[in-house]
This record gives C-alpha cells, structure tokens and sequence, in this order.
C-alpha cells in the first residue's frame, strides 16, 4: 500500500507516556496532517487492526504486553485567531498543539475562559474528550465546536458544543460515540479583556479576595498545581503519573446520606461535599482515599501514591502495568468497603482487553 506517511513496527510506548509504562505498539503513524490520519485509518482497516489515539501520553495506561493494532500519534500543530463574536473571541488549536502552551497563549492574548487550566499536561485534542476541568472551570464551558474525522461515515464533520453532550469528566467522545471520532481540532470562544474565574477554595485563599489578572491566575494555578507534583517534572519523581487516576464521584441527595452513615459508623464525623445542583453531590476522591486509610506517601510495591497528593498513582521506578491495577483495585475495594462508594478512574486503559 502506498502513503504519504510512514508506518512503524514495534515501537516503545512507555516513554510516550507520562507514567513510563507500558510495552509496544504493534504498528504506529505519527499524522502531521489530516491526510495522514485518513490513510492511517485505512491502513488499519485493511489489516483489521484496532486504532488507538496518543496525544501527549498523560492520562493513559498501557499494558506491559504493549497494543497489537494502530497506535495513531496526532501531531497535527498550529493556532488561529478568529474573529469577535458578541462578546467572545473564536481561537481555533490544531489537536496536536501542547494544552499548556495553548493556554499560556491566550492568557497573553489577554484571552479569559480557559486560564485556571494552566498546567495541565496533555495536547489540546485531549480535551474534549474527557471535558478538561480543574479549579472551577472546564473546557465544555468555552468549546465552540470541535473538528474530527468521523471513522463510520469516512469523512471530516465539525460537531458544535451541544452536540458533544459535555458532562462531568465526559463527552460523547468517550461514552455513547467512543472510537467513532477522531479529534483534529478544537475552537474556543473566549473572553477579551475578561476576569479570571477565581472560584475555587486554593485559588481564594491565594488571592485573599484581590482580583487577579489572567497571567497573575496562571502563575498561581501551576504553583498550587507544582506543590501537589501535578505539573510534569522530569525531576520531581511525584509527577511520573497519570494526572488525578480517580474521578471525584457524583451522587445523589439519597446516596450521599448513605455514604455519610457509613463514614459515621467509621467515626468519621462528616464528609466534604459540594453541591452541583439540586439532585447531586460531588465528594472528593482524595479525601475518601486517606480516610479509607491510604496516606500520601503510600507505597505497594513498585507503585505508590503521591506524597504530595493521594489522587495520583505513581510509578515509584520500574512499575508494571500490574503493579498501578493492583493498587488501582486495592484502592476501589477499600474505599468500597468504607464508604459504600465506587471510584472510577480517569486514565484510558490501552492494550488490556475487553475487561
């Protein structure tokens, strides 16, 4: 089969990925194009191979076996400002483009809806999959539209923001249409000359109630972030993870009364809580991780959690694949049995099955 692209065998993902796990692909294409894409999609069709989309390796877990189809590398790169809008300011990023650096950009372009996701690993392409939050804001909140191929129908469509059904940590992306799009691109409507959105606790208390600017948010979003090793450091061991590997769960008024009998029967007073809207509750998976007893600092082997933060899963050096599920699962079962609560987990698991 003749391409305008190369394809290759055998090749080594730990070191695509942020946690430094996981064996090789099977076949990989890095697209610089939308071409490539195409015929990286065809390519694997002809050999009845499964795809799998890398963007930045940051919120993904390999198999130390590695993925025997098409690991398909977005590298697609470029950013355009469009035109104002009523209010807003339309800024298209190409999929392959690095999410921090994106954000750094608009918050120089004095740009507002996306700077309390500073510091975020990952490229831009990434970000309406999982619907991108952190310190009050998500992405699903300034997403115009995103651009994909569709794999069913073989052709490049733009799907607008209602139709990506944002939810918590979700979009159609990777639930009801899962596989189906590719994502090449995504378009932001932000706010010129708008206020930082300063609504959560760390960031109120940084401020002490001053209003900051969008370059003063930033800087302090990354140093709250670097203080829980949740900035990608080379040098900070801490940081050789997967992000936040639990979801913070969402619950009903009922569930939550449940759950805070349970903490009761635990001699746990009371359990922290935010309300999203008048039907459910969001409870910190951090805080239920160290009151089911799993400090910072927890080790298991060759995997461990933070000592910074409980949410994230390290790689304490030499970790396996089975090494992060099996503390993964431990976690899931205690926190089960403590407070009758089931953590889902944020990372894409790649090359382990139907399990």
């Amino acid at each position: 089969m003749k391409t305008d692209f190369t394809v290759q065998e055998h090749v080594p993902l730990a070191d695509k990925t942020t946690l430094k796990i996981g064996g090789a692909a099977r076949f990989f294409v890095e697209a610089k194009d939308r071409t490539e894409v195409v015929e990286a999609v065809r390519f694997a069709e002809e050999k009845r191979l499964e795809i799998f989309i890398l963007g930045g390796g940051s919120n993904v877990l390999i198999a130390d076996e590695g993925f025997p189809g098409l690991v398909l590398h977005i590298n697609l790169k470029g950013i355009g400002l469009g035109d104002k809008i009523d209010e807003s300011v339309r800024v298209t990023a190409q999929a392959g483009e690095d999410w921090d650096e994106f954000v750094k950009f608009c918050v120089v372009e004095d740009l507002a809806g996306i700077e309390t996701l500073s510091g975020i690993p990952g490229c831009v392409g990434g970000t309406p999959v999982q619907n991108v939050g952190a310190y009050g804001q998500e992405v699903s909140e300034t997403i115009s539209s995103v651009d994909v191929f569709d794999r069913r129908l073989k052709r490049f469509d733009v799907l607008l923001n209602a139709q990506c059904n944002f939810r918590y940590r979700t979009s159609i992306f990777n639930t009801t249409e899962k596989n189906r799009y590719i994502v090449l691109a995504v378009t932001y409507d932000l706010t010129p000359g708008g206020e930082p959105k300063i609504v959560y606790a760390d960031l109120k208390k940084y401020f002490g109630g001053r209003k900051p600017t969008l370059p003063e948010a930033r800087r302090a979003v990354i140093e709250i972030r670097r203080a829980k090793s949740m900035v990608i450091d080379e040098h900070d061991p801490n940081s050789r993870s997967a992000g936040s590997f639990f979801k913070n769960p969402i619950v009903s008024g009922a569930e939550f009364a449940e759950i805070s009998e349970n903490a009761r029967s635990a001699k746990i007073e009371s359990v922290p809580h935010y309300l999203m809207d008048d039907a459910s509750v969001k409870i910190p998976a951090a805080w239920l991780i160290e009151n089911a007893g799993f400090h910072k600092g927890f080790r298991r082997g060759k995997a461990g959690l933070s000592t910074r933060h409980t949410l994230a899963v390290v790689n304490l050096g030499g970790a396996a694949a089975r090494d992060i599920l099996d503390l993964k699962e431990e976690i899931q079962k205690t926190v089960k049995s403590v407070f009758g609560v089931t953590l889902e987990t944020e990372p894409v698991f790649v090359g382990f099955g139907r399990k």
